[in-house]
């Protein structure tokens, strides 16, 4: 493949679709509005499209993995935005450490899996 690739943006299903907008807002995300039924999500260098979709086998097996720099860092800002309580839907799972690093787990509204994770330094 002869390509430089800039960037990835999945495409992430929600059960409802206004929630699921007001939670990524509430994360920090900066919502760009594309038509009624589909926005792209931004923070600093990674980015997602959210739709009005929801199938739910796919969104039930939806995982996005984000990379990290500080991930003890990340976490404590993540629990300062109380998210579990302004939604209920939400869960979020503290940090565990693995052979390869460590990483924390946040379900959104509709079920799907984020893992934030920083590596070993090698």
């Amino acid at each position: 493949m002869n390509a430089n690739p800039i960037s990835i943006r999945p495409f992430l299903g929600a059960k409802n679709f206004n929630l699921s907008r007001a939670f990524y807002s509430a994360m920090g995300f900066t919502e760009n509005t594309i038509n009624e039924k589909l926005s792209v999500f931004h923070f600093k260098g990674i980015s997602f499209y959210l739709q009005n979709a929801y199938v739910k086998d796919w969104v039930d097996n939806t995982m996005v993995f984000v990379e990290v720099d500080h991930l003890g860092e990340f976490w404590e800002s993540l629990q300062a935005l109380q998210l579990t309580e302004k939604f209920p839907e939400v869960r979020l799972v503290a940090p565990k450490t693995f052979d390869w690093g460590s990483e924390c787990f946040v379900h959104d509204p509709s079920g799907i899996l984020w893992h934030f994770g920083c590596f070993k330094k090698q």
